[in-house]
């Protein structure tokens, strides 16, 4: 039967498989994509935020996120919770109504869609009758109302999304109350706001956009009530006792509005600018809360004058004397403020406000002095200034996680220390088993350090390398200053700020030392810092070094920046990783490579034009090495002022063609005559263009010239304890790989600890490979005796792994674009070898080890490579044999900057952007998997003078719990198989059915 099996396929390895590997995408983590709509619900304390591509995201407490995603990917224009409902509302901008549910399954809460509704108008109306502009769920819970562009207000039936006809309120009928003059003068308009009675549920507010404002009986269906505002309309608001309700206009101005018992043509109380004379903006939203001491809060959205401020996204709080205009970096999309939602509470005490602007959430306390921002929990900014580069650290020591968190919180003293006010749900996920960092560098020249061990990614610490150059912004400058008597008094808030000061200090690469707390950051023009972590604030002065990778070759002239100048004498720096050198390469390149070894105080840098070694204990430069190509003139023209050659590219492009053509006729040989060789020649043209303009990837593999552009160009730089010279003295090493495909190894000596700082570091190239297809090196590895990859540094002293075994014979593994190839150390001849473009036609983009562990057992794990290809793919390889194991769809192809920002960790995770400022994370892992596991539990609903009736879903869930009643109308019996019923047919829609028609009938 042996002959039969497919070749290399083995059952056990089968199950084995299934056992170490699984793809999940898990969490997004940061801030939504162009948000459009803001939803909350008092009653769950849950907050919905709503975007342009169709998403909607559920967010509580810590942990507690959902998820939906509508099928046409439109614009959510509105979200609305249902009021003392697990259930919400969204309005798309194609006048689909969606309702979702949060529901248990299987232990925690999921968001579903249940139903989907667009509304229609009679045959022949226009699209206007029917397009929805705004919309009120009842406190019943039983009906929808809402507005449309026609002034006509249609009643749906709650679940059932069923239009009840007979209840429709028509702008005719409004306008039957309304004086003759004011119906003459303008029609009613579209709806612009429906706002129920806060004490009275059969009576609801009509906003109109030419300024009518109607107080409508819903049930004699008649209008009690007119309003006539004499500027356009934009929003409204009651007052919580439901004597009075504010109106904002069009003009910037608001008005106070008495509700009166008898039917008087009402006179607004208050009509304000408050930032008149002068023509202001629309007021588009407002607040009025009530507090204790009796002097109120007015909260609004917009208002600035026209003309000096007209351009600032700003929301106004006014509470008496004190008065303050924060201001937004991004367009605000919608603001609610989170105050006493107690029925029988007689006040509204605001006590915070939570701002949705296009690019952050912000969230100020109103209760504290000064009203401060809330440091969020979640929905960072990532891309508050945009990442360019990331890098992972899984398994942090207790030790630098608390000092990383010390340093963080000196810097969050001006933020407030109210608990997050936003905290519904519970948070249901294991902890997590260990503590990860992400470091994310950025275009402005910081680093920041975000928790990545659970669900929510939230922000550790941030770095900044400014200070050691001089560049046209003070540090110390204050964003906030502002002088007592300015007027408006505007307060910049929030963290967005996409403007960078200078390109040359965007953060290109990074590298963190966990055990030793040394950090080496390299930028855009070619600076390299070094940095150690230091708890206390300090001055001191950056050490300087040049390194000079063209080594005076003449010939070559740098066309690019200029390096960034740097303060002379002591700069102080605040406690957190503090810079003690600087390497500055020459030509100021981008540093394209980093590699730091704690242990040996050494690290590498490299650029298109070469790369380096550098000494940090005795801050001296040990060698350079140049890489670039006497050729290669566009190396030297630098990222920010190179625009490249479109003649160039042709030229490459034919010259790899005519190669092609050159070497395909030297096979065929000279025997056929000159038309066969001709219409050869024909066809190779037309396929060869075919392949270029179909193809993805081109499976035929041509050797690339030399002369192509950054083949100098240094990709990766590896430092290993190996066998270089022979087999009986192994000795530390320095290991690079250029964009041409070529490997080089430096012998190092590196004294030992006590004539450390006597001797200087000496190194000598041992080795130089050439790979004959000359396809960038992507990654290179050096597998010990027994095949494991080698420890890290100070991995072993710290007692985290295996001594490395020394014994046996090393391997080195170098990852091409193309093709995985194995040597043999230290003589580095060919032992294996895995052509990934020829047999899979991707090309290798990332590529890292991982350790995968069995989800069966805490005994096996083993090393694999995760391998990102161009075409969005990850494949995972064994060691050292280079066998796919399985491969997963993971990117888009197309999503070029996602697949180019993915980031793998050392257990088989990985993050990627899928937009600016949000991180998708998946996991190749069974074991290690961090994803959202939450439960919503309906609150029992407080006794309400104007909530009459329930749905009987409703009660049959709450009954089923053995809530609602006191444990007098229940027998001891009764109350544990409502417990069983709760835990074992809660979820089962047929049995809840089943109880409703029970309990019905038993009424």
């Amino acid at each position: 039967m042996r002959r039969f099996l497919r070749p290399g396929h083995d059952p056990v390895r089968e199950r084995l498989k299934r056992d170490l590997f699984q793809f999940n995408k898990t969490v997004e983590h940061g801030f939504p994509h162009q948000p459009s709509a803001l939803g909350f619900s008092p009653f769950l304390h849950l907050m919905a935020i709503g975007t342009r591509s169709g998403a909607i995201k559920l967010y509580g407490a810590p942990g507690v996120e959902f998820m939906g995603l509508h099928e046409e990917n439109n614009t959510v224009m509105q979200i609305h919770f249902i009021p003392d409902q697990c259930q919400l509302v969204t309005l798309l901008d194609d006048n689909s109504l969606h309702l979702w549910s949060l529901k248990q399954h299987g232990g925690a809460s999921e968001l579903r869609e249940e139903h989907r509704f667009t509304l229609k108008g009679p045959p022949g109306s226009p699209p206007s009758a029917t397009q929805i502009t705004a919309v009120l769920p009842h406190s019943s819970r039983e009906a929808l109302y809402l507005g449309t562009e026609s002034g006509s207000i249609f009643v749906l039936e709650l679940p059932s999304f069923r239009v009840l006809e007979d209840r429709t309120i028509t702008s005719e009928a409004v306008l039957q109350r309304v004086p003759e003059d004011y119906c003459n003068r303008r029609s009613c308009e579209l709806v612009e706001a429906l706002r129920e009675h806060p004490k009275n549920p059969d009576q609801v507010l009509i906003g109109y956009s030419r300024g009518l404002i109607v107080l409508w009986d819903l049930q004699n269906s008649k209008a009690t009530h007119h309003f006539l505002g004499s500027q356009q309309l934009e929003n409204l608001y009651w007052q919580r006792d439901g004597s009075r309700f504010v109106s904002c206009h069009y003009d910037g101005s608001y008005c106070q509005w008495p509700v009166s018992s008898d039917n008087r043509q009402p006179e607004p109380l208050e009509n304000l600018v408050p930032y008149g004379p002068f023509p202001c903006k629309a007021i588009s939203k407002i607040y009025w809360q009530t507090t204790k001491n009796g002097v109120p809060y007015i909260i609004f959205q917009g208002g600035m004058p026209r003309a000096s401020y007209g351009d600032r996204h700003s929301i106004s709080v006014v509470h008496g004397s004190q008065q303050t205009a924060f201001d937004f970096t991004s367009r605000v999309i919608d603001f609610f403020i989170i105050f006493s939602s107690e029925p029988t509470a007689e006040f509204d005490d605001p006590s915070a406000m939570v701002v949705l602007a296009e690019e952050e959430l912000v969230v100020i306390d109103l209760k504290s002095a000064g009203w401060p921002a809330v440091h969020p929990p979640y929905l960072a900014s990532l891309h508050c200034s945009a990442i360019t580069c990331s890098h992972h650290v899984s398994n942090i020591p207790l030790k630098l996680w608390e000092r990383i968190i010390s340093a963080g919180s000196k810097q969050n003293v001006h933020y407030s220390n109210m608990p997050w006010p936003i905290d519904g749900g519970t948070n249901i996920a294991p902890d997590p088993p260990q503590r990860d960092l992400l470091l994310t560098g950025h275009e402005d020249g910081t680093v920041r350090f975000w928790d990545a061990s659970g669900v929510c990614l939230h922000l550790l610490y941030k770095l900044s390398t400014v200070r050691v150059f001089l560049t046209d912004a003070d540090p110390n400058d204050n964003m906030n200053t502002m002088g007592e008597d300015e007027w408006p008094p505007l307060r910049k808030v929030g963290t967005f700020d996409p403007y960078s000061d200078d390109p040359r200090l965007g953060i290109q690469k990074i590298y963190l030392c966990k055990y030793s707390g040394y950090l080496a950051v390299a930028g855009t023009a070619g600076q390299v810092l070094v940095m150690e972590l230091n708890d206390e604030d300090a001055e001191h002065v950056v050490d300087h070094a040049e390194a000079d990778l063209l080594q005076d070759q003449e010939g070559y002239r740098w066309k690019g920046h200029e390096k960034l100048k740097t303060r002379d004498g002591p700069v102080r720096f605040e406690a957190g990783f503090q810079p003690f050198v600087l390497v500055q390469c020459q030509p100021p390149a981008v540093v394209t490579s980093l590699a730091l070894h704690s242990e040996w105080k050494l690290v590498a840098f490299g650029t298109s034009h070469g790369f380096g070694l550098f000494d940090h204990q005795q801050k001296r430069l040990v060698f350079v090495k140049c890489t670039l190509h006497p050729s290669d003139q566009l190396a030297l023209e630098g990222p920010l002022s190179r625009v490249k050659s479109l003649k160039k590219s042709l030229r490459q492009s034919f010259r790899r063609i005519r190669r092609s053509r050159v070497s395909s006729r030297k096979r065929r040989g000279a025997g056929g005559n000159t038309s066969e060789v001709q219409e050869a020649n024909a066809k190779f043209d037309q396929d060869t263009l075919q392949e270029m303009e179909l193809a993805p990837v081109q499976r035929k593999i041509e050797a690339r010239s030399a002369e192509d552009s950054f083949t100098g160009f240094v990709r990766t730089l590896y430092f290993a304890d190996t066998f270089l010279r022979d087999s009986s003295r192994h000795c530390p090493s320095l290991w690079a790989g250029t964009n041409g495909g070529t490997v080089y190894a430096f012998c190092l000596r590196v004294p030992p600890a006590e004539r450390r700082m006597d001797e200087p570091v000496r190194a000598e190239q041992a080795k130089e490979i050439q790979l004959m297809h000359r396809a960038p090196i992507v990654g290179i590895l050096v597998l010990d005796g027994r095949s494991t990859p080698l420890p890290e540094p100070l991995e072993v002293a710290h007692d985290l792994s295996k001594s490395p075994d020394m014994q046996g014979s090393h391997q080195l593994l170098v990852v091409s674009e193309e093709q995985f190839k194995v040597f043999t150390l230290p003589k580095v001849s060919s032992k294996l070898k895995l052509k990934l473009t020829a047999l899979e036609g991707c090309r290798v983009r990332k590529v890292t080890v991982a350790n995968f562990g069995s989800c069966k057992t805490d005994d096996y794990s083993e090393n694999d490579l995760a391998v990102l290809t161009n075409l969005g793919d990850i494949q995972i390889i064994s060691l050292p044999f280079l066998k796919l194991q399985i491969r997963y769809p993971c990117i888009r192809k197309e999503d070029v900057s996602g697949i180019a920002s993915c980031v793998f960790t050392k257990y088989g995770q990985g993050f990627y952007l899928i937009s600016p400022s949000e991180f998708e994370r998946f996991s190749l892992s069974t074991k290690w998997l961090v994803e959202p596991r939450c439960v919503v539990d309906v609150p029992e609903v407080s006794s309400n003078n104007h909530v009459h009736n329930r749905s009987g879903m409703e009660n049959a869930a709450r009954k089923s719990r053995g809530s609602g009643r006191s444990s007098g109308d229940y027998g001891e019996d009764e109350r544990k198989s409502g417990k069983l019923m709760e835990h074992a047919l809660l979820n089962d829609e047929k049995v809840l059915k089943e109880i409703q028609s029970t309990l019905e009938g038993g009424r």
